[in-house]
């Protein structure tokens, strides 16, 4: 496999979601397995399969290609970026990261109880802010802004926030939970089974538990960025 299609499998792979084999990606993908073992050996994909990992991973192509700004540009006569784009991936020395923004979606099970939910639109990259030098080599982050005050004071409201979502979660870490459609949670993990995943947040001060089915991915959240 050339370099340039092993890189882009390679950073595919970090929007494999939770609790999935490759294989059952695209499964959930609706990608064939011709076509998967075709994508993993020669690392050309069509820009229909992208779509359809990155939409069943709860990603964007959109992201994909902004997460990839910040990569060294391949060799000479080597070919890179989509099979169907007819076009090179932009180059930069230190990419900047993309940035999503949230908004209040109101609340999450029980109306009241005041467990905030949010919503981020992964299809549109509504901004670019600059990349950390600590994050330099690391093409997986994405950023949120949490629009309310749930989780203060550890996370200030309307800070924007860190996403690594290839980095491995473990009870107290702070997640942003995927749900159903464009809906998402920012809490923190207290602990994950087969049959249910208990989180927290700080304001008001409470536990709760969601379940599997209801949760499409889950990504950690590493600090704000500054």
């Amino acid at each position: 496999m050339a370099d340039a299609g092993a890189r882009l499998i390679e950073e595919l792979m970090r929007f494999r979601p939770d609790g999935l084999t490759a294989n059952g990606w695209a499964v959930k993908a609706g990608v064939s397995r011709t076509i998967w073992a075709d994508l993993r050996r020669h690392g050309n994909p069509s820009r229909r399969t992208l779509e359809k990992l990155l939409g069943a991973a709860g990603s964007s192509l959109a992201e994909f290609e902004a997460l990839r700004v910040g990569q060294a540009p391949p060799p000479a006569g080597e070919a890179a970026g989509l099979a169907e784009s007819g076009r090179g991936w932009r180059a930069a020395a230190l990419g900047p990261i993309p940035l999503f923004e949230t908004r209040l979606a109101g609340e999450w099970d029980e109306i009241g109880r005041g467990i905030e939910l949010h919503s981020i639109d992964r299809s549109r990259v509504a901004g670019m802010i600059d990349r950390p030098a600590a994050l330099a080599a690391d093409h997986g982050h994405r950023i949120g802004i949490p629009v309310g005050g749930s989780m203060w004071p550890r996370f200030r409201v309307g800070r924007r926030l860190l996403v690594a979502p290839a980095a491995s979660i473990e009870a107290g870490d702070d997640v942003l939970m995927q749900m159903a459609g464009k809906k998402v949670l920012i809490k923190e993990m207290v602990r994950r089974s087969a049959s249910q995943v208990e989180l927290r947040q700080f304001n008001p001060d409470l536990t709760f538990a969601v379940e599997p089915a209801d949760v499409e991915a889950v990504h950690k959240i590493v600090g704000e960025a500054i």
